[in-house]
């Protein structure tokens, strides 16, 4: 029985070649359709669950214990779960432990229609799309077969083609100000703070502009660590709009979808290069490589984890990076003027790049550690760096900054 008394009913898990995976529903009731990609991160699953890159998508968890820590709510990365279904080996159901817990992940997932599955052999399934790609799936808890199921999914969208954005950004420009120094003391005593700390530390807080393409939570305090007044805006917010702002600095964020299919974000950006100094991540820094000119292609199953290694070709180091995304940029696409900055250590793809002539700069992974470690969160303190070497008297949107170079 499940909590409340109701009975723990059967779950299915079918994907678009076929092959099928039952468990036992820990979730809500009902039927959802995704992109089924595997996580391989021992830790982390509310930041996963919350993060808007994973709009769309049916999520498998590797670690085989998910759920022992509850949830709490502090660690959302969103305002509510973002992922399309939730797929795991061994929900711990009876008891969780942490000092932090306001709840039961069963009951998160209950509370916003997030359908979910246990006592999925999910090695199987992690071998399987390690071998077949990523491909479409559904998770249903209602009594149909197999084939009329794989039938569904066979009908649900594509990732290839699919922009995500609009149905994760804001819907109005607002205000940033909390940093992590704030949220800690949040967490220790309840308190809520104005924000102002780490921002006042500095002579004149920067104006970073934040386009919201699914952004993180944890993103936010990064920019905010660091000493930037953020105001966040809608995908769809024209670079006139932006500019008219007058922002220190552009950051592209993390986002779902295919990044060749948000062609208003590529035109916009192009739009604004040269202007301010521009960083984007994940989503944020395909659509720079498509941009400045280069290409995208869909992964065989992407990157979804905390323990990717990167090479910083600058200094040489690996980096152990937290990553989320499906899709990566040619490098061979690349013009000359671009330069490729960081590669994937397991396959070789591009994992930063930044422009030799214009203040721009993008990396494939999530330096904001939201999960995951802390190895690139020097990436906030160099857009810093780059803000306040371009800081001029501000001109109109019709002008740019002294010395910028548009090509």
């Amino acid at each position: 029985m499940e909590p409340g008394g109701m009975k723990r009913v059967d779950a299915m898990l079918v994907l678009e070649d076929g092959q099928s995976f039952r468990g036992r529903s820990f979730g809500a009731p009902g039927e959802r359709v995704g992109e089924v990609v595997f996580n391989t991160g021992m830790t982390g699953y509310q930041e996963i669950l919350s993060d808007p890159s994973y709009c769309g998508q049916l999520v498998v968890m590797t670690a085989p214990h998910i759920g022992n820590t509850g949830v709490n709510t502090f660690d959302f990365e969103s305002r509510r779960p973002q992922v399309s279904g939730f797929i795991v080996r061994a929900h711990s159901r009876e008891c969780y432990s942490s000092w932090r817990a306001s709840g039961s992940l069963e009951q998160l997932l209950r509370e916003h229609g997030i359908v979910a599955i246990t006592d999925v052999d999910t090695r199987a399934l992690t071998r399987h799309i390690r071998s077949a790609g990523a491909m479409r799936g559904i998770i249903s808890t209602e009594p149909v077969s197999v084939e009329a199921l794989r039938e569904k999914a066979c009908h649900s969208p594509q990732m290839e083609g699919l922009d995500l954005t609009g149905a994760v950004t804001c819907a109005q420009p607002y205000g940033w100000h909390e940093g992590s120094s704030e949220w800690r003391v949040r967490i220790r005593a309840g308190q809520v703070s104005d924000g102002q700390a780490s921002a006042g530390e500095m002579v004149r807080p920067l104006h970073v502009v934040a386009y919201d393409f699914g952004i993180k939570n944890t993103t936010l305090r990064r920019l905010v660590d660091h000493g930037c007044r953020v105001t966040v805006i809608p995908a769809k917010t024209t670079a006139a709009e932006a500019l008219a702002l007058q922002p220190d600095g552009i950051f592209y964020s993390n986002g779902p979808g295919d990044p060749a299919a948000a062609t208003y974000a590529v035109e916009t950006l192009r739009t604004l290069l040269g202007r301010v100094p521009i960083f984007g991540i994940c989503l944020g820094h395909q659509l720079m490589g498509l941009a400045l000119g280069g290409q995208t292609f869909k992964l065989p199953f992407g990157h979804h984890g905390i323990n990717h290694p990167v090479r910083y070709l600058v200094t040489g180091c690996v980096e152990i990076t937290s990553q989320n995304h499906g899709f990566a940029v040619d490098a061979e696409s690349l013009p000359s003027e671009v330069e490729v900055t960081h590669l994937n250590l397991n396959d070789g793809t591009v994992e930063g790049l930044r422009h030799r002539g214009l203040s721009c700069f993008s990396v494939q992974y999530h330096p904001e550690a939201g999960p995951g470690p802390h190895d690139t969160t020097y990436l906030f303190a160099e857009f810093v760096q780059e803000m306040r070497a371009a800081h001029a008297p501000w001109r109109s949107d019709t002008g740019c900054r002294d010395g910028c170079k548009v090509s």
